[in-house]
């Protein structure tokens, strides 16, 4: 039960706008991924960068179990296999950011698309956390079952080479 497990990988990109760069941007993330993205809707009105509540923004892809640690492996090679101390918070997950779509495997520059970037968000958890979210007898999670960020710097360490600084 104390053993750490990568329970799922989301992957954003923002693109601000709705339109032809989110389809571009949906495509990519498909092609990446293998699955089929979820639009992100913008939570307020942001009149600066011409947003309106309710547009569509970006889109996001959850993986989850061998489709996530192949993912995560693939994206920390193309992040050199470094990571800073910051990138954890203190329930051990851990973000980072990939500047290029273009550095997958199989992805090559193409000026019609242009390129573009994504958040890489790793949720890592023990197992025995279902009995926070389930919804009868829901109980509080106990804090020897908590992933903290010690744990989960060892985790990245041990299990996919990371060097965290």
């Amino acid at each position: 039960m104390q053993k750490v497990h990568v329970d799922k990988v989301v992957i954003h990109m923002g693109v601000g706008e709705a339109g032809e760069k989110l389809v571009k941007a949906e495509n990519i993330l498909k092609e990446i991924s293998g699955q089929k993205p979820v639009r992100t809707i913008a939570k307020r009105t942001q009149p600066a960068f011409g947003i309106r509540k309710g547009q569509p923004i970006g889109c996001k892809v959850s993986l989850r179990g061998k489709a996530a640690d192949d993912f995560v492996s693939s994206a920390l090679e193309i992040n050199e296999k470094k990571l800073f101390e910051h990138q954890f918070d203190k329930s051990g997950n851990v973000a980072f950011g990939i500047e290029e779509h273009t550095d997958f495997p199989g992805q090559s520059y193409d000026p019609m698309i242009g390129i573009y970037g994504m958040d890489v968000n790793v949720v890592i958890e023990k197992k025995g956390i279902r009995i926070a979210r389930r919804s009868i007898q829901t109980k509080k999670l106990p804090e020897k079952q908590r992933v903290s960020r010690e744990e989960a710097v060892r985790f990245m360490q041990d299990e996919f080479g990371v060097e965290v600084q």
